[in-house]
């Protein structure tokens, strides 16, 4: 009855709804522009090295400029960091059809305007992850981020298959106006939210290093949010061995054309859905640090059957295999952030752990890239799997996986 109430709760609060509907928005456009981007890259350069650059340039802001944002996202309004911040993506998005209607893009372009989008991006993410818990209560939290999850793993079951087609029958533009539009709206709706006064403000005179030190403390002492920080940091080094090539090794070796590609990406998105709606009847039955030790195993089975594909819609079900791995750890990590953090530290604790998490992405990245231009993809997708079975043998043995 409890969860009933809280779930008809959530439906009532406007805030909630604005963000709910500004991540539908956001989400639905992000699919526009991460099938479309990579197949454009593509068709510019022909080349693994080149795709494989943009997605390291575009987590190069988690790791600049993650503790940094952090400090904004405390020290400032944080309703204002999430308009200006949804501002500058509009800006960005508007200037890449620019050059692109007018024939003028070129790749060195697309590096600078998507590192600016990604920070734009990146910043807002933590204001809105910091600004929730000043919407809706603590016990809400689990729902409240399982809903956003569900709401952007159903967009990724749609988006990319309609991005496919909307490429094939139309233009690279037709595509990256969507994003555009919903980057606007997405801006619209953020005019609207009303942020309560924080308990507890952030001193503004201290240095902007204090201001770091004290999030970088709070995450090293709090041994409950640093293990599976660690975690992330080791399993995003094994997906960035495959996110880099995935496009290019189904282009290029499996002859995957760009609808194919698209419905890749669609297919990989049940996984995501059936992790948001089964993550609560968990919770119910497990401790959390089961539910993110054993999810670990979907992982490597992912990269295990990744190893052996010869489609693009057995790529597909891989990818559905770890999206629902990978929906169920980060419900499970962004509720214990929220929860175990002091909100007037949640901002520079989630820019930190974030920072460490991305850390080891760029140079997986860059080393998948250069390794398709001279060796088979296969033995990269072996690499991961194995470095997922060395994640899981740790946490099994770890205390953490008796966390409830």
């Amino acid at each position: 009855m409890k969860h009933v109430i809280e779930e008809d709760t959530l439906w009532r609060n406007r805030n909630f709804l604005l963000l709910w509907g500004g991540s539908t928005l956001s989400s639905f456009g992000m699919q526009m522009y991460s099938i479309a981007i990579p197949l454009l890259i593509y068709d510019l350069s022909q080349s693994a090295l080149a795709m494989s650059m943009m997605r390291a340039i575009e987590f190069f802001p988690n790791i600049f400029l993650g503790m940094l944002a952090g400090v904004l996202v405390d020290r400032l309004n944080r309703k204002r960091m999430m308009v200006w911040t949804s501002f500058i993506q509009v800006l960005s998005m508007a200037a890449v059809l620019a050059l692109l209607m007018t024939k003028q893009l070129e790749i060195w372009h697309l590096y600078i305007i998507g590192f600016v989008l990604s920070s734009a991006g990146y910043t807002f993410g933590n204001a809105n992850h910091s600004v929730l818990p000043q919407l809706i209560s603590k016990e809400q939290l689990t729902s409240a981020n399982a809903k956003l999850s569900l709401v952007d793993t159903l967009i990724r079951m749609i988006g990319p298959g309609i991005a496919g087609m909307l490429i094939a029958a139309f233009s690279y533009e037709s595509t990256l106006t969507i994003y555009f539009g919903c980057l606007f709206l997405l801006f619209v709706f953020i005019q609207f939210l009303q942020v309560p006064s924080r308990v507890r403000e952030t001193n503004r005179t201290a240095s902007l290093w204090k201001d770091m030190k004290e999030g970088i403390d709070e995450l090293l002492h709090n041994q409950t949010l640093l293990t599976p920080t660690v975690t992330v940091l080791f399993s995003n080094f094994a997906s960035s061995l495959v996110i880099g090539v995935l496009v290019f090794f189904a282009t290029d070796e499996l002859g995957a054309n760009s609808e194919e590609v698209g419905f890749m990406f669609t297919i990989s998105a049940i996984g995501g859905i059936i992790g948001a709606s089964v993550v609560g009847k968990l919770r119910k039955r497990y401790g959390r640090g089961t539910i993110y030790t054993y999810s670990l195993l979907f992982d490597i089975l992912a990269m295990a059957l990744l190893i052996f594909t010869q489609t693009w819609w057995m790529i597909g079900i891989s990818l559905a295999i770890r999206t629902f791995s990978t929906t169920l750890s980060n419900i499970v990590y962004f509720t214990i952030r929220q929860e175990f953090t002091p909100n007037h530290l949640l901002g520079r604790v989630a820019g930190t752990s974030s920072m460490l998490m991305k850390l080891t992405l760029p140079f997986g990245l860059f080393i998948s890239g250069l390794w398709a231009e001279w060796f088979s993809i296969r033995i990269l997708f072996v690499g991961s799997m194995c470095i997922f079975i060395l994640l899981f043998l740790r946490l099994f043995h770890h205390p953490f996986r008796k966390l409830k």
